[in-house]
């Protein structure tokens, strides 16, 4: 291994770009990871983010470490021609549309079940289904949509550097950053009814973008190296997010005006 490598500026460059690129495009990965073992028991739910994230980092080094085969990855299976669509399906495209689907069809039940006030039901006895899932089986939904989640950003490492150690260091160094703060992101998430909801209709629209550019249905035009459909959509959800962070706010002030006017009124 070529350790002179790493006293070039160039090297340093193009890591500290992996990094940013893989924290950047892991906001969805850490949000399903939050949504997935928040289906775990209380007692389980940081193990299971912790480990979670340690097997996307096992899933994206084994990506890498495959970078040759990656690349053929984009090459055609096989074409479907209907006159007004025509599209060569490669094995990327395939991942993309089958996680795609499966994100939409994850989004869509959780937030029918936080709209039927499943787990609020469950919790004062009532009978309700919560779908509760097995440690083992979160851990490998988890590791499996990881690859759906990091195929394009893995595609683009392989673009980016040309050494395979200075992108696994990267992804490393990513996603021990995720791992610093998924907790703080899980639990923010599942306090406050409105921000999941956010976030489940977030995880929707990236799994209908995954499928739209699985089918070939994008517009291939890119803003500061990111595709201008998933540009959008983060944008939107930023937007989002402060909208309801201001809601919030407003809510607390408005609480703590009307507890403070009950106060007043009661000693008069």
């Amino acid at each position: 291994m070529d350790f002179s490598i790493f006293a070039e500026p160039e090297t340093w460059i193009t890591m500290i770009t992996l990094i940013f690129l893989e924290i950047a495009l892991g906001v969805d990965n850490l949000v399903f990871i939050t949504i997935t073992t928040d289906r775990l028991p209380p007692e389980k739910q940081h193990l299971g983010r912790k480990l979670g994230l340690a097997g996307a980092l096992v899933s994206r080094i084994l990506f890498l470490s495959f970078a040759s085969f990656l690349v053929h990855m984009v090459d055609p299976l096989f074409t479907v021609d209907l006159g007004f669509y025509t599209h060569g399906f490669a094995v990327r495209d395939l991942v993309l549309f089958i996680g795609g689907a499966y994100l939409i069809y994850k989004g869509i039940i959780e937030q029918k079940e936080m709209l039927a006030l499943t787990e609020e039901r469950a919790e004062h006895g009532e009978e309700t289904d919560t779908r509760t899932i097995g440690f083992a089986r979160a851990i490998g939904t988890i590791m499996v949509m990881d690859i759906v989640f990091s195929i394009d950003s893995v595609i683009t490492a392989v673009g980016l550097a040309d050494h395979l150690i200075v992108m696994i260091i990267a992804v490393m160094l990513a996603v021990f950053l995720m791992m610093a703060f998924i907790d703080q992101v899980s639990g923010f998430i599942n306090a406050h009814a409105e921000v999941k909801l956010l976030a489940l209709a977030f995880i929707t629209a990236i799994g209908l973008l995954l499928v739209i550019e699985g089918l070939g249905l994008t517009t291939g035009i890119e803003v500061f190296g990111m595709e201008l459909e998933k540009l959008v959509v983060y944008f939107a959800l930023v937007f989002s997010f402060i909208l309801v962070l201001v809601q919030m706010r407003y809510r607390t002030n408005l609480e703590a005006y009307q507890a403070q006017k009950a106060v007043e009124e009661a000693q008069e």
